[in-house]
C-alpha cells in the first residue's frame, strides 16, 4: 500500500533529482520492487503530484515542474487536459492505468493473456467493491451505527455486501502467504453467496497450481495502489478507467478473440454520441463485456443526467464474457438487466416483450451457423427471411423489432452489408430503406469506417443508424425534423490516426465532425445547419438511391472532396510540376549509376 510516508520519500528523492528522474533510476535509489514504486507512483499522479513521462525506460517528473517546463518552452493558454488525461488507443485515459498495466503485465510470466485477464480484473473488482463497502461502512458508523451491520443499508446504495473475509484490507494482509490463492477463491464464494446478482459471476480459480502464489501477492499489492485515498466518486471512476484499460489491452493482447468481447471506445463514442441516450431503455442483444452500456451511462451524465436516467438490458451467449460485463458494470455502479444463455438471442430472446428507446450493438460478422434453417417463419423477420448462411439482416431485424415507437439504433456490420444482392440481401435492404409489409423504412445514416478501428478485423466496417420513426424522433425533448425519403451518408474512411502499428483511432474532433453533420441534418438546432460537404457527407433521395440498385455504400453518393484553388495559373503551375518532374528523373539516373557501380563492384570482388 502507498503509505503516507512513502509518498514523501518519494517526493523529497524526485526533488533532490531536480524534479524529474527515469524510472529505473529513481526506484534504485528509493530501493524498493516494481509493485511498490508503481503502487507509490499512481497514486501521486492520481493526486496531480507527478506527471509520467518518456524515454528509454520512463520517466516521472513533479507536476510543477513538467507545468514549469511547458510554460517556459511555449508560453500559451493553460492545458486543459492533465497527463493523466491524455487520450490514447486503449479504450481508457493514458496515464497511471499505462504504467499499472506494464507492470500488472510483467507480473503474468508466460500465462496466456486470454488466461490471465480474468486473474487481474478479478482483482480489481474485488478491490472496488471492498473499498465501496468500507466506505459506506465508515459513513454508517459515523451516522448511524446501528446501521453498520444491515446488509439493507448497503443495498440501498448499490453497495455489496463484502464480509470479513473478503475484505481486500484481509487479502493485502496476508498476500504473501502460500495460500493467498485459496483465500482469494473463498473470498470470492463468500460475496457470491451475500450477494445474488454475482452469483457466478466472480473467477474462482485462484488456488489453481498454474498460477504463482508470489504472482499473486505482488498483483495484489500493485492493485492496492489503485484509488487510495480517493473519495468514493472518485475512487469509483479510477477504478472504472483501470478496468476499461486493462479491458482494452487484453483484447489487443488477444486479437481476433478480444474483438469478441470488446468494441474500441472510440467507435462506441461515435454510436452513442450519434444517437445521444439521455433517457430511456438501452440495449444490446450481443453485448459483449458492456462497453456499449458504459459510454451510454458517461453520455447521461455529461448531459446533465444521472445514474439511472437510462435502464439497461443486454443479452450475452458466452458465459465467460457475461461475467465480464457484469463486473465491468459492477465497477461502475451501473445496475443492468444482463441475461446469459447459451442459444443466444436469436433462438432464445430473453427480453422478448422489450421495446427499447436506443439499441446499441457490435454483432460478430457474417455468421454463417446461426441456425437461420430453424427460424423462417418468424415475427422478427418484417422485410425478409434473411439468408440462413449469413445473420447479418437477422440481426439488423432482431434489432428493429426491439425499438419502441419513436426508437432509435447504431449497429456495427461489415462493409458486404451494404451492398450484397446474394440470396435475397438486396431485397431485405431495400425494404429496409423503403419499408414493407407495413413496417416503416428505417434506414436513417449510413457510415464508413476507415480499416485497422478493430481488434478482431483489420478490414473496414460500416455503422448503421436505424429510426423507427424517421418522420418525428425525439432529441433532448425537441422533435426532429421529417427525414422520410432521405438517407444521410458519412463517409469517413479519411478520418482517424494511428495509435500503434496496426490499429487507429478516432480523434476528439473526427467524432464531432461525424455526429454534428448527423445532429444537423436530423434538424437538432444546436448542431446548426447541415450542408453536403463533396467527399465526406451527402443527403440523397430515395430516388437517387433507387438509381444506384439500393447499394448504401457512402461513397457512391458522397463525391470527391473539393479540391481547393491556390490561384496559380495553370502555364505556372505545368511549368512548376514539370520541373519537379525533370529533378525526380535526373535523381533517379544518379541512383541507378550509383546501383550500377556497386553490382559491378561486386562482380569484380566475386
Amino acid at each position: 500500500m502507498a503509505d503516507q510516508a512513502q509518498r514523501d520519500q518519494f517526493i523529497a528523492a524526485l526533488t533532490e533529482l531536480g524534479g524529474s528522474a527515469g524510472n529505473g533510476r529513481l526506484r534504485e535509489i528509493l530501493a524498493c520492487d516494481e509493485a511498490t514504486y508503481v503502487a507509490v507512483k499512481a497514486a501521486l499522479i492520481v493526486d496531480g503530484l507527478v506527471t509520467s513521462g518518456r524515454g528509454r525506460g520512463g520517466s516521472v517528473s513533479l507536476a510543477a515542474a513538467a507545468d514549469a517546463a511547458v510554460v517556459e518552452a511555449a508560453p500559451a493558454p493553460s492545458r486543459e487536459k492533465s497527463a493523466r488525461t491524455r487520450s490514447n488507443g486503449s479504450g481508457g485515459n493514458l496515464g497511471f492505468e499505462a504504467d499499472l498495466f506494464k507492470a500488472a503485465d510483467k507480473l503474468r510470466g508466460n500465462m496466456e493473456p486470454s488466461d490471465y485477464k480474468h486473474v487481474a480484473l478479478g482483482l480489481i473488482f474485488l478491490k472496488h467493491i471492498s473499498d465501496s463497502f468500507e466506505a459506506k461502512r465508515a459513513e454508517l458508523l459515523a451516522d448511524y451505527p446501528d446501521g453498520a451491520e444491515d446488509p439493507d443499508e448497503y443495498s440501498a446504495e448499490n453497495v455489496f455486501w463484502v464480509p470479513k473475509e473478503a475484505r481486500w484490507s484481509h487479502l493485502q494482509a496476508n498476500a504473501k502467504q502460500p495460500s493467498i490463492g485459496k483465500m482469494i477463491d473463498e473470498a470470492m464464494i463468500a460475496i457470491e453467496k451475500r450477494n445474488e446478482t454475482l452469483k457466478g459471476v466472480l473467477p474462482k480459480d485462484y488456488a489453481r497450481p498454474a498460477l504463482n502464489a508470489v504472482m499473486l501477492g505482488e498483483l495484489i499489492d500493485l492493485i492496492s495502489g489503485i484509488a487510495l485515498g480517493q473519495e468514493k466518486g472518485e475512487a469509483r471512476d479510477v477504478l472504472g478507467r483501470v478496468y476499461e484499460y486493462f479491458l482494452g489491452q487484453f483484447a489487443g493482447s488477444e486479437g481476433k478473440r478480444g474483438g469478441e468481447f470488446y468494441t474500441p471506445r472510440s467507435v462506441v463514442r461515435v454510436m452513442v454520441e450519434m444517437i445521444e441516450p439521455y433517457k430511456g431503455r438501452v440495449y444490446d442483444p450481443c453485448c459483449g463485456s458492456g462497453g456499449m452500456f458504459v459510454q451510454s451511462e458517461k453520455f447521461a451524465l455529461e448531459h446533465e443526467g444521472r445514474i439511472g436516467d437510462i435502464a439497461i438490458y443486454g443479452q450475452e451467449s458466452n458465459y465467460t464474457t457475461w461475467r465480464l460485463c457484469k463486473m465491468n458494470l459492477a465497477v461502475r455502479g451501473i445496475d443492468a438487466d444482463i441475461k446469459w444463455n447459451s442459444e443466444g438471442s436469436f433462438h432464445k430472446d430473453e427480453l422478448r416483450d422489450l421495446k427499447a428507446d436506443f439499441v446499441l450493438a457490435n454483432p460478430p460478422f457474417n455468421i454463417s451457423d446461426w441456425g437461420g434453417d430453424r427460424l423462417r417463419e418468424d415475427v422478427r423477420w418484417k422485410y425478409g427471411i434473411p439468408p440462413a448462411g449469413n445473420a447479418n439482416f437477422a440481426w439488423v431485424q432482431h434489432i428493429v423489432h426491439h425499438l419502441a415507437p419513436a426508437g432509435v439504433a447504431g449497429v456495427v456490420l461489415a462493409n458486404g452489408s451494404m451492398s450484397s444482392t446474394q440470396n435475397g440481401e438486396g431485397d431485405i435492404r431495400r425494404a429496409l430503406i423503403e419499408g414493407a409489409n407495413g413496417a416503416p423504412g428505417v434506414v436513417d445514416c449510413m457510415i464508413a469506417l476507415p480499416g485497422q478501428l478493430f481488434y478482431s478485423t483489420q478490414i473496414p466496417v460500416c455503422l448503421w443508424f436505424l429510426a423507427r420513426d424517421k418522420s418525428n424522433g425525439i432529441a433532448r425533448n425537441a422533435k426532429l425534423r421529417d427525414r422520410r425519403g432521405e438517407i444521410l451518408f458519412i463517409d469517413a474512411r479519411k478520418l482517424g490516426h494511428m495509435v500503434d502499428r496496426t490499429r487507429k483511432e478516432f480523434s476528439d474532433a473526427d467524432i464531432d465532425k461525424i455526429t454534428r453533420a448527423y445532429h444537423a441534418w436530423r434538424g437538432e438546432g444546436e448542431a446548426g445547419a447541415y450542408e453536403d460537404v463533396p467527399g465526406f457527407c451527402k443527403s440523397a433521395t430515395l430516388e437517387e438511391i433507387n438509381g444506384h440498385g439500393y447499394v448504401l455504400t457512402p461513397g457512391r453518393y458522397v463525391g470527391a472532396a473539393d479540391v481547393e484553388d491556390d490561384d496559380m495559373p495553370f502555364a505556372e503551375r505545368f511549368a512548376a510540376l514539370q520541373a519537379k518532374l525533370n529533378g525526380q528523373f535526373a535523381e533517379a539516373e544518379i541512383l541507378t549509376a550509383t546501383i550500377l557501380q556497386k553490382l559491378a563492384g561486386v562482380g569484380a570482388n566475386g
